[in-house]
């Protein structure tokens, strides 16, 4: 089994760019997760190819997007994470008033509204 590589082992150009963008306090945590993500991205764009090869993926390709969309979700947005937060407090006529935003949600309430522009 010596010198077969397996397909999913990042090549050396892109271990010395983790190596290169790491921050000094926490090179193994950040090359970790460079690597556990590559890998991923690598296995998820060959399960697409073999839908392709397979003719699995629909002739609008929809499957594909919506694969991917599925499997990399995009983290929600200042914006959406704040209206979520507000989802889930007290508006003013709900009936015990005590009850209030943690002070995560309030943080993240306005950390957002300072974004807007006046």
């Amino acid at each position: 089994m010596t010198n077969q590589q397996h397909p999913i082992i990042p090549p050396q150009d892109l271990r010395n760019k983790w190596l290169d963008e790491a921050p000094s306090t926490s090179v193994y945590d950040y090359l970790i997760d460079s690597a556990a993500q590559w890998g991923a991205d690598q296995e998820l764009e060959a399960c697409c190819e073999w839908l392709v090869t397979h003719q699995w993926h629909g002739p609008s390709g929809a499957c594909l997007v919506n694969l991917r969309a599925d499997r990399r979700p995009k983290p929600l947005s200042l914006k959406e994470q704040a209206l979520a937060a507000l989802r889930h407090a007290p508006g003013p006529d709900y009936p015990n008033p005590i009850t209030l935003l943690t002070a995560d949600e309030h943080a993240l309430i306005r950390r957002a509204l300072e974004q807007l522009n006046d």
